[in-house]
């Protein structure tokens, strides 16, 4: 008698096969083209910090502050970019979803010996198309990947104008004050850049114990995302 609980496989005609492949290439361009779009965010991002080092380290009368106000641009990158990987993520974790569950079954095994339940997991991606991971964690990778590193390079960059422009600093007071932007006294001001530093870097680190709880340290997740 046949187990009616057991999950039926389902065998594909060489057709369907084909057709499989051609969706695999189709989701390969899209998360290519959404990549390239991640890609001129950072750049954009990189850019602007570029030319507000250039205006802060023009001559020693310069002010720091464009290396204040180019935060607002960096982060505006960021959060834009945290929305396109959101898109881009989708079309990656159904490459990642057919590569692991079709081809890879195939070349290790020499036969088609698929695995069971992964064209369901698939087809419901399809029918109900949805963000594989929220816009949360999304700010996170994109932290991790790639602007913790143009923020601190932003922070560094502040701290090295304060200290040697217009001359260097003698005393811990002396670099507070020049931190003062009009009325907001420099405390003030590098309380808020210390905050701005570890409000982000504690975002990526929350992001990064998201995934590893997720996938754990084996990289082989069971699901898309």
């Amino acid at each position: 008698m046949e187990d009616q609980g057991a999950p039926i496989r389902q065998e594909l005609s060489s057709a369907e096969m084909g057709a499989l492949a051609h969706l695999w290439r189709g989701e390969v361009y899209r998360s290519t083209i959404w990549r390239t779009r991640l890609d001129t965010t950072t750049n954009w991002a990189v850019v602007t910090l570029g030319i507000a080092l250039s205006i802060a380290f023009a001559s020693r009368e310069a002010s720091p502050l464009p290396l204040v106000l180019v935060g607002i641009l960096i982060l505006f990158f960021l959060m834009l970019e945290a929305r396109r990987y959101r898109y881009f993520n989708v079309w990656r974790a159904r490459c990642r979803w057919l590569e692991t569950h079709f081809y890879a079954p195939m070349l290790q095994d020499g036969n088609l010996r698929l695995g069971e339940g992964w064209q369901k997991e698939l087809a419901e991606d399809y029918w109900v198309p949805r963000y594989h991971v929220s816009f949360r964690v999304s700010v996170g990778r994109r932290i991790r990947r790639n602007y913790l590193w143009i923020l601190l390079i932003q922070t560094a960059a502040y701290i090295g104008k304060l200290i040697v422009h217009p001359n260097p600093v003698a005393n811990v007071e002396m670099f507070v004050d020049r931190a003062a932007i009009g009325p907001v006294p420099g405390l003030v001001v590098l309380a808020m850049g210390a905050f701005y530093v570890i409000v982000w870097s504690g975002w990526a680190m929350q992001s990064w114990h998201h995934d590893r709880r997720r996938w754990g340290s084996t990289q082989r997740p069971t699901g898309m995302g």
